[in-house]
This record gives structure tokens, sequence and C-alpha cells, in this order.
């Protein structure tokens, strides 16, 4: 399974080099990541710059990082970032929680060396869309629970945080996401049904959300995963995390809308920005 939204949206292809690929090691073997880094001179930036750790989407079925080489390009382009995006395995080869345990370790690895290849290991980011938002999460929440520093920002677009229970009835037609997806997901990567409401498989049931990284979360109008979000969102705040919380109105689970470039420029900015806001 792949996709190929991404290409309507590459606004800075470019601005920004092709990546570089830096193997690192995890529990579960080394995880590939595709680096992009900022061309000397695009942005008045230190020397050394901060990091930012993406987690692709794709249900957990898709190994496909490219997926979103064009918002590892934007990132770059508009914050001096350097951009990590985790090439993390997935089913029906890998199960829970391999993909989280992979995103914590990258993540770790990245805040202990990363100045090893010239990155600020304290001045993190991380992200991710859908199941990237899951994994983005989970990385917080173990990275929290192993009482190590927290990231700057976790940023969750349209996240799965909950995998436990069925997702609410579309209200709109034909659905991106709907009962026969996540079916298919629940078979295969989180196949062990006893496991799905861990903490680090379904975030928003996590007993405690206190002390992790203030939060972006972005959640879609009529996305059958928005209640998960907008729960998350609130728990945090509740909790008294630091959080920013939009719904994108009009949208579906894929927010990024490549027919209306006006609209996916904007909630792009709002990403980067925060992004920009947090390294800096």
């Amino acid at each position: 399974m792949t996709v190929r939204y991404g290409d309507a949206l590459q606004l800075v292809r470019d601005e920004v080099d092709d990546p570089s690929t830096w193997r690192v090691p995890t529990r579960h073997g080394q995880v590939r990541c595709f680096v992009y880094r900022p061309r000397p001179g695009r942005r008045a930036a230190p020397s050394t710059p901060g990091a930012y750790v993406h987690l692709h989407g794709g249900a957990f079925l898709m190994r496909h990082a490219a997926m979103d080489d064009f918002f590892a390009r934007w990132v770059v382009a508009t914050t001096g970032a350097v951009v990590v995006n985790v090439d993390y395995d997935v089913a029906p080869r890998h199960r829970y929680p391999v993909a989280q345990e992979q995103a914590h370790d990258v993540l770790r690895w990245v805040q202990e060396h990363g100045h090893e290849r010239d990155v600020d290991g304290t001045r993190v980011v991380v992200g991710g869309f859908s199941a990237g938002g899951n994994l983005a999460a989970s990385a917080c929440l173990q990275a929290r629970d192993a009482g190590e520093p927290p990231v700057r920002l976790q940023l969750l677009g349209v996240p799965s945080l909950d995998v436990s229970t069925t997702v609410k009835p579309a209200t709109i037609p034909r659905p991106m996401i709907d009962e026969r997806i996540v079916g298919l997901v629940r078979a295969t990567y989180f196949k062990d049904a006893a496991r799905r409401t861990e903490p680090y498989a379904s975030p928003l049931l996590a007993d405690d959300v206190s002390g992790l990284a203030p939060a972006l979360v972005l959640t879609a109008q009529h996305d059958a995963l928005r209640a998960e979000g907008d729960a998350y969102a609130q728990r945090l705040s509740d909790a008294g995390v630091a959080v920013e919380h939009h719904v994108v109105p009009g949208q579906d689970h894929y927010f990024l809308d490549p027919g209306d470039l006006d609209q996916a420029r904007h909630w792009m900015r709002v990403m980067s920005e925060a992004i920009l806001r947090a390294l800096d």
C-alpha cells in the first residue's frame, strides 16, 4: 500500500536538498532515517540547528516515509531545523510495540547523539500525522516514564490515539477512515487484542498524562479519529500541559487538502511556526 498525495504539496522542493540517510540503532535493530538539512545561508539560525523528528502516517501498514517528503522539506525551509524522517517498521511483518519502541529509541538517540551529527540534541521536537501522531505521543509517554528529558514540543496531526475501540460512524460519504481500515489495522499491527489498551498503544487511555511535553494538536472536522485527538488535547490541558489545539474545518482525515493550496499552506505554516517557536 502506498500513497501519492504529497506530490501536490511540494511547495519548497527546490529550496531543500535531497536527504541523506542515517542508520539509528534501536532495540529492534537499525532504523533508516532520511535526514534533511538547511542549505548554508538559507536562513539565519544557530550554527548547530535543532531537530524535528517526524513519523509518517500510513495506518501502521505503509512503510513509505517519502509520503511526507513535502512536509520535511517545508519544515527545513521555514524553520532552519534538521528534519529526521523515520522509516519505522510496519505490519504485517512487524507488530506492536515495534514501531512505538523504534520511535522512542530514535528520539532518544537524536537527543543523546545529535551533537555527533551537528544537531543540537537539547532542542528537539517530535511529531507525526495519523499513525505517526500515535507514535509521537507514545514516544513522549515512554520518555517521561523513563525519566528522560522531554522534547520541546509534540506535534500531533490527526492522530490515532485509541486503538481499542471502534471509530464513530462517518458523517460524510466515503470517509477516509472506516471500519474496514480500522479492522485491518487491528488485525495486523495490533493483533494482540489484550495489548490495545496499553498506554503506549493507546495514549488516550494513559492513566496519567501530566509532565508531558507541550503539544500542538490538529484534528479535522469530518475525520473519524477526531474525537480521539480532541479528547487527548483536553486531557493534556486538564493535566497542566500547554496545548494548542486546532480543528481544521471542512476536512476529512487528510487535513492538508492538495486541492486547496491556500488552506494547506496555512496549516503547514501553523505547524512550522510552532516548531520554530519551540526550537527557538
